[in-house]
């Protein structure tokens, strides 16, 4: 959203020259409008060396994606992700360690910042939710043609080539990771 006028004093805003971004701010308050990003978060289910898709209903409709949705204003962001999931596709998880983090700016008005969890299934039937069309599993090298984000490819990609495509990918995962600790 951007503001024309100040959500504390009325007062109009105008864009602030100094600095490296142009930002709008109230002369009157000082008040300064960033625009930041929503979190989303994804669940990948696996089923062998398929992951579990969605044919999403509303906005992207037809297109394929993980199991995903927006943090709400005071919800825990795995609790979210565990939500998400079950309203998607009628499944519970257990939710397991971050696979991955990616921004994105495939649309440029509503950008942000996808958290990807690993999830572990624990009950419920599959089916498709409200906002979806389908629910099924995809061979990781058979994706569906219309995928939703990017970024959803971007994980597809890892995950075929720590499963399948790398020999000992889960070791080579390791060692990316060894140098950190």
């Amino acid at each position: 959203m951007d503001y024309h006028y100040c959500p504390f004093c009325s007062g109009s805003l105008s864009v602030n020259p100094k600095g490296k971004r142009l930002r709008r701010y109230c002369p009157e308050c000082g008040f300064i409008h960033y625009k930041n990003p929503t979190v989303g978060v994804a669940v990948i289910l696996l089923r062998g060396d398929q992951v579990l898709l969605i044919k999403r209903r509303g906005s992207y409709d037809g297109m394929w994606c993980i199991p995903c949705g927006h943090v709400e204003w005071d919800e825990d962001i795995r609790l979210c992700a565990r939500r998400e999931l079950e309203e998607e596709t009628g499944l519970q998880v257990e939710l397991g360690p971050v696979f991955d983090v990616h921004s994105n700016f495939h649309d440029p008005a509503h950008q942000t910042v996808g958290v990807w969890f690993m999830g572990k299934l624990r009950g419920g039937e599959l089916q498709p939710g409200s906002d979806a069309r389908e629910a099924k599993f995809f061979a990781l090298d058979s994706l569906p043609e219309k995928m939703a984000f990017p970024t959803d490819l971007l994980i597809c990609q890892k995950l075929k080539r720590i499963l399948l495509d790398e020999k000992d990918g889960l070791a080579h995962l390791c060692d990316e990771y060894a140098k950190y600790f």
